[in-house]
C-alpha cells in the first residue's frame, strides 16, 4: 500500500508541475504578441522538445546535442515561471523577449529534427568466436607389459645341499592364504630348478620371513 500511495504522490505532483509550467508558458506567449491557439501551441512545443531531448539521453548519455537541447527547453519553461511569477511586466513586454518567443517554433523545429534524426549508438560488436585447429583423432595404443623376471637366487650353500632333509614338522597346519601359497610355491619351484632339491622349511621360512608354524604349513603343503 505504501508504494502504491507514493507512487499516486508523485505522478499528482507532475500532473501539478506540468499544469502550472503549460500555463506560464501560455501566458508569457500570450503577453508576447501570440494570442489564440498560438499560445496554448508554445507550452506543447516545449514540453516535447524537452521529452525528445529526455529519450535520447536515455539511450545515449554521451550525446551532446540531446543534452544541448534538453537544457535549451529546461530554460525557456523555468524563464515562463520566473517571468510570470511577477518579475517582468506582462502589460509591456521586452522587444527582445517578443524575438525569442516569435522565434522558438523555428528553434524547437530545428532540436526536434537534430534528435529525431540522430544516428543511434552503434552497439558493441560480440566477440567472434575462436575457432580451435582440428585435432588429429588419437588412435587407441595398446600398452604390452614385459613379463617380470624371476627373482634371482643367491647360490645355494653346499654344506646344505649335502645335508639330508629335515623331516616334516608334525605340528599341527596353520591355514595359509592362497597368495600367500603361490607365492611361496614360485620360491620352492626356483630353489628346485637351482639346487635340485625341494625346499626346507627354515629356508622358506627365511625367504618369506613368516612364523615358523605357518613355514612348517607351507612346506607341508608344498611337498
Amino acid at each position: 500500500m505504501f508504494r502504491t500511495f507514493r507512487f499516486d504522490a508523485v505522478l499528482i505532483q507532475a500532473v501539478i508541475a506540468g499544469a502550472l509550467s503549460f500555463a506560464h508558458l501560455h501566458d508569457l506567449a500570450a503577453a508576447a504578441g501570440q494570442d489564440g491557439w498560438k499560445a496554448w501551441a508554445y507550452p506543447v512545443s516545449v514540453d516535447l522538445l524537452m521529452v525528445a531531448a529526455w529519450r535520447r539521453m536515455r539511450t545515449d548519455t554521451s550525446n551532446r546535442d540531446a543534452w544541448l537541447w534538453f537544457t535549451i527547453a529546461l530554460v525557456a519553461s523555468l524563464g515562463a515561471n520566473v517571468a510570470t511569477a511577477g518579475m517582468l511586466d506582462m502589460n509591456h513586454v521586452p522587444a527582445w523577449l517578443r524575438i525569442l518567443v516569435a522565434g522558438w517554433p523555428a528553434l524547437a523545429f530545428l532540436g526536434g529534427t537534430l534528435l529525431a534524426h540522430a544516428p543511434a549508438p552503434k552497439p558493441e560488436p560480440e566477440p567472434e568466436p575462436v575457432e580451435e585447429p582440428d585435432r588429429e583423432p588419437v588412435s587407441d595404443l595398446t600398452v604390452e607389459r614385459a613379463p617380470e623376471p624371476a627373482p634371482e637366487l643367491p647360490p645355494a650353500d653346499p654344506a646344505r645341499e649335502e645335508a639330508p632333509p629335515e623331516p616334516a614338522p608334525s605340528a599341527p597346519a596353520v591355514p595359509v592364504p592362497p597368495a600367500l601359497l603361490d607365492h611361496a610355491r614360485k620360491i620352492a619351484d626356483a630353489h628346485h630348478a637351482q639346487t635340485g632339491a625341494p625346499i626346507d622349511a627354515a629356508t622358506l621360512r627365511a625367504r618369506l620371513g613368516v612364523p615358523p608354524a605357518l613355514a612348517d604349513s607351507i612346506t607341508l603343503q608344498l611337498a
